[in-house]
């Protein structure tokens, strides 16, 4: 099943309460988009779970050699400029963008965009929904994303101001300039379990 979506124009939650709402229910996964609609995401089965794992590993990684910045896992919700609360599976957010932030915004959703996201479809989302989340990021200003789709054994590459580029997998990503040094090669073969 895909996330369950409801239509909450006559309610209008205010920002504190969307936060309360995901403070309460933190069995649940919440995203809200830019017109206010709350989505609730279902939990991701042991292949989708491990996967995900894997790429925040790497990213980790990645991170603590270069400490350029900060590694995030799906449980964090950004609040976008839009006005929209998403939740990559993973997300990079470079030191001085977000050592900006106050403590205060750090510590609840902060309001930032990342740098780099990464989307992994599990076998229950919908694609065209995910692809509308990374124009979303992308519009947000995120420099970077990956749409990794096991199912069609594809990557989407999402990068500010060009074009998608699809790739077949396996394939080799590059964090290019956004993230010196960062690539999956081998490690992305268990995403293709």
């Amino acid at each position: 099943m895909s996330g369950l979506t409801l239509n909450l124009d006559t309610v209008h939650l205010s920002d504190e309460q969307f936060y309360k709402l995901c403070q309460n229910n933190r069995d649940l996964n919440f995203e809200r988009t830019a017109r206010g609609e709350l989505i609730i995401m279902p939990p991701v089965g042991g292949d989708s779970g491990n996967r995900e794992a894997d790429l925040i590993i790497d990213l980790g990684i990645w991170n603590r050699q270069t400490n350029l910045g900060y590694t995030f896992s799906s449980s964090t919700v950004f609040k976008l400029p839009n006005g929209a609360d998403r939740s990559p599976d993973a997300a990079w957010i470079r030191r001085e963008r977000y050592l900006a932030l106050t403590p205060g915004q750090r510590r609840k959703f902060p309001p930032i965009a990342p740098d780099f996201v990464i989307e992994l479809r599990s076998a229950t989302d919908d694609l065209e929904m995910l692809r509308a989340k990374m124009r979303e990021y992308m519009d947000a200003g995120v420099q970077m994303g990956w749409l990794i789709n096991p199912q069609q054994q594809q990557v989407e590459i999402y990068r500010q101001g060009e074009d998608v580029e699809v790739r077949n997998l396996p394939t080799e990503l590059s964090g290019e300039n956004v993230l010196p040094g960062f690539s999956l090669d081998g490690s992305f073969d268990s995403i293709m379990l």
